[in-house]
């Protein structure tokens, strides 16, 4: 058996510019592409080079061949192998139509991408392109849940340490979509009033007990003790959240109106302890299998009339289905789960709406905020990209790019609409009124907004 011999880097190099070309020619975008040995591809007719698509080598070309998908992407950016200079990874983004980029295989001529690859595909060199050693390919999306699993996946995502998330969080340190009142508002303020509304939702008085789930560092309960006398006790799986959040309470004088715990919320008992709960972004961690036995113990938690708040980060309520009803995971939620929210998976707001109803709960209220989340990534996304190198001291070049990019994708899903968030508004049921206004005016009224609180 003979076998030809390898291709000059040369010829690796030719190939790459050529097969650059042709996809420039289908995509059209307005970034442009550089090859290890310096030169540079535009990826469209009128492509700028101010933003650039950085190949470190001819292996890099090989996985996406052999391997495309978002997968192979992650591993390419955590290993460096793959890089975006002179932007961030959500202005690239930016810069590529949807349509084109998801279509792009059916502009190409497959045939003479082929032979236009075929140097890659032989070239010698490193042809792996490993995972980050914190990385564990175990947990992905439909993977099983437990309560000690659960807390490992929760450390894993929130306990990259305090100063990494506060490179690109408000000074409440809240990591959940905010609120805009308008146009012109600023995140930090957003956050400010996000938290406002969910306390008037949840119609808030003073000495009333508020059950926080998965209470981050502490900027609800805190804004919940201070602005509307209630008594909140928290809950996390997370000890870096605790220990942020503990100390902001003795900071802002709150000891006792909150208590924050290391506990998991299903293990609190007792029947109608709480007056309200509030739930925000941390619904997505449980996994479909716990969905029922979360709402049900929301409701044994809650006293009879008493408000549930549930923010949750939603798909389409369309597309296929798996046979309990759930839908399949995608490319990019199977990719975001496995690198960035181990364990996650997100329901329907079908699914939301009538898990609610099945577990005793009157919904009263649904609220979309699609591009208001779409807009808080944005500013994540431009905080932690200016503040990179900070962010590579504190958690690693493969954790930055790979949460650089993950602000990217969902900042662009939430922008087409194939992601969206809702604020939900649940009342364990009781015969008779809600106790609620008839109308929404009170959530909007100038007259109701609370002092901001800027915590430093």
């Amino acid at each position: 058996m003979t076998y030809a011999p390898s291709p000059t880097p040369d010829r690796a190099l030719d190939a790459a510019t050529r097969l650059a070309g042709q996809v420039a020619e289908a995509l059209q975008a307005d970034l442009s592409l550089r090859l290890w040995d310096g030169s540079v591809v535009g990826l469209g007719d009128q492509a700028r080079e101010d933003i650039q698509l950085v190949i470190a080598g001819p292996q890099v070309l090989r996985a996406l061949i052999l391997r495309p998908g978002l997968a192979t992407l992650f591993r390419l950016f955590a290993t460096g192998a793959l890089a975006v200079e002179g932007g961030s990874p959500l202005q690239a983004l930016d810069r590529i139509d949807h349509g084109r980029l998801m279509h792009l295989r059916r502009r190409l001529n497959l045939w003479a991408v082929a032979r236009t690859a075929l140097p890659l595909l032989l070239s010698p060199g490193d042809r792996t392109a490993t995972v980050p050693d914190w990385h564990d390919a175990r947990d992905g999306e439909g993977q099983g849940h437990d309560r000690r699993r659960d807390a490992d996946f929760i450390r894993f995502h929130y306990d990259v340490g305090n100063e990494f998330y506060g490179l690109f969080l408000d000074p409440a340190m809240i990591y959940s979509s905010a609120v805009f009142p308008n146009e012109s508002a600023g995140l930090d303020g957003a956050q400010q009033h996000k938290l406002d509304l969910i306390c008037r939702k949840l119609n808030l008085k003073p000495g009333q007990r508020l059950l926080d789930i998965g209470c981050g560092w502490g900027g609800l309960a805190c804004h919940a003790a201070r602005h509307y006398g209630v008594e909140v006790h928290g809950v996390t799986l997370s000890p870096a959240q605790l220990e942020y959040g503990r100390a902001e309470v003795a900071r802002q004088g709150l000891g006792d109106r909150v208590t924050l715990e290391l506990v998991d919320y299903r293990e609190i008992s007792g029947e109608g302890v709480y007056d309200a709960v509030s739930q925000v972004e941390m619904f997505e961690h449980l996994g479909f299998r716990n969905h029922d036995a979360h709402f049900a113990r929301v409701h044994r938690l809650l006293k009879p009339g008493g408000l549930y708040f549930h923010q949750a980060s939603v798909r389409r309520g369309h597309g296929p289905a798996d046979r309990n009803g759930a839908p399949r995971p995608t490319a990019t939620t199977r990719t975001i789960t496995r690198f960035i929210f181990p364990g996650g998976e997100l329901d329907t707001l079908g699914m939301t709406t009538a898990a609610l109803g099945r577990h005793g709960f009157e919904v009263l209220d649904v609220q979309t905020l699609r591009e208001h989340f779409e807009r808080t990534l944005r500013i994540w996304s431009q905080r932690l990209y200016e503040s990179r190198e900070r962010a590579v001291q504190l958690a690693g070049a493969p954790r930055t790019r790979l949460w650089l990019v993950y602000f990217a994708l969902f900042a662009r899903g939430f922008q087409r609409g194939a992601v969206n968030v809702h604020q939900t508004v649940a009342r364990r049921h009781r015969a008779g009124a809600s106790g609620l206004p008839m109308d929404r005016a009170h959530l909007y009224a100038e007259s109701a907004a609370r002092p901001s609180t800027v915590i430093k």
